[in-house]
């Protein structure tokens, strides 16, 4: 399962990896702004965002990008290791439901 993780620390993104690989999860992080995140988010089967550490306009971004390819988004304000670890177990047993769902 490949899921993206917009927003976060960077000195946590070893630790978000770590959390993802034991629950077989391939996790894309994008801390930064990035050119083209709407192409990049496409191969995902769901996107955590962590509105505490994004722009408005990134969150608009990533919003827009998963509607209009219909990508499950889980919103969370935390931005902590145990936050994505809930995160992904949502998205794991498929709690989120369909379309968009916030946490």
């Amino acid at each position: 399962m490949r899921i993206a993780l917009v927003g976060g620390i960077d000195r946590l993104q070893t630790h978000y990896r770590q959390e993802a690989a034991k629950l077989g999860v391939e996790l894309r992080i994008f801390n930064r702004s990035e050119t083209d995140l709407q192409a990049k988010l496409g191969h995902s089967e769901a996107v955590v965002l962590f509105t505490g550490k994004v722009s408005h306009r990134a969150r608009l971004q990533v919003m827009d990008a998963a509607h209009s390819r219909n990508i499950p988004v889980l919103q969370c304000h935390n931005c902590g290791v145990c936050a994505l670890r809930s995160c992904l177990a949502c998205v794991k047993t498929g709690i989120m439901g369909e379309g968009e769902a916030a946490a």
